[in-house]
């Protein structure tokens, strides 16, 4: 992997990596967990859209290799996959953890890495497997979505702003471009070159995404998949068990 791409093949990944795919020609990608056995755990849409209808149709259990592709449970987002039909004939592409806010800032494009690191695999695959058999809540395109998903497995970090944006790359991306072109357009009579307020808007752009890094976010906190339904409004509790002792992150109740 390197500042260009994060392409891998498929002899790189381990179980417990997060991996990703473009769909409609690089137009969004999708994410997913590698638990090992060439099975892949996402989350995607339940009903309500013709997005969901593809992603679903291309995880049925008419898969000719293993017969358990496309479990979910009844209402549940969250499916077990193969890795072809994650793929769907998409490249395979490996997302990044623990990287420099140099690096980060260098991939023009959200949704490929992250400041925050990852957890040990068995902790990451136990969060998935877990989800697999208890939901992930509701899918929303900026809020929670399957990018959402991988980067809990792999970091336990819940965004404790439900009105903002998640901790999706590819979520601040969408917000981030629009944002920085409307904040940079009162320079243009200070930047009378283009490619100077080009060069200013791309700036403003990379920042908005680095702020959203759930890496570098205050607004978050670390939670046990066991108690994440609570978190999510499914139930109710006294307070929130944090996973880690030694966390940064803690919620008062």
């Amino acid at each position: 992997m390197g500042l260009l791409t994060n392409r891998v093949e498929r002899n790189e990944i381990k179980a417990g990596d997060h991996i990703y795919t473009y769909r409609a020609i690089f137009a969004y990608s999708h994410h997913g967990i590698f638990v090992g056995g060439s099975k892949v755990v996402h989350f995607t849409r339940v009903e309500g859209s013709s997005d969901a209808a593809d992603e679903i149709s291309g995880l049925s259990s008419s898969c000719p290799i293993f017969p358990d592709c496309g479990f979910r449970l009844p209402n549940s987002g969250v499916v077990l996959s193969c890795l072809d039909c994650f793929l769907r004939n998409g490249s395979l592409y490996n997302f990044e953890y623990g990287v420099s806010p140099s690096v980060f800032l260098s991939k023009v494009r959200g949704g490929t890495c992250s400041t925050a690191v990852s957890d040990p695999p068995e902790m990451v695959i136990h969060r998935a497997m877990h989800l697999l058999q208890n939901g992930f809540g509701n899918y929303d395109v900026f809020q929670n979505n399957c990018e959402d998903f991988a980067l809990y497995c792999k970091t336990g970090l819940l965004t404790l702003d439900r009105l903002g944006v998640g901790r999706s790359g590819q979520a601040s991306s969408v917000v981030g471009a629009p944002l920085a072109a409307l904040l940079s357009s009162p320079l243009k009579l200070l930047i009378p070159s283009p490619i100077g307020l080009a060069t200013v808007t791309a700036g403003m752009y990379c920042m908005s995404r680095y702020a959203t890094d759930i890496g570098v976010r205050s607004d978050v906190i670390k939670v046990a998949v066991e108690d994440l339904a609570v978190n999510f409004g499914w139930g109710s509790s006294n307070g929130a068990i944090v996973e880690h002792e030694d966390s940064n992150h803690s919620i008062d109740r």
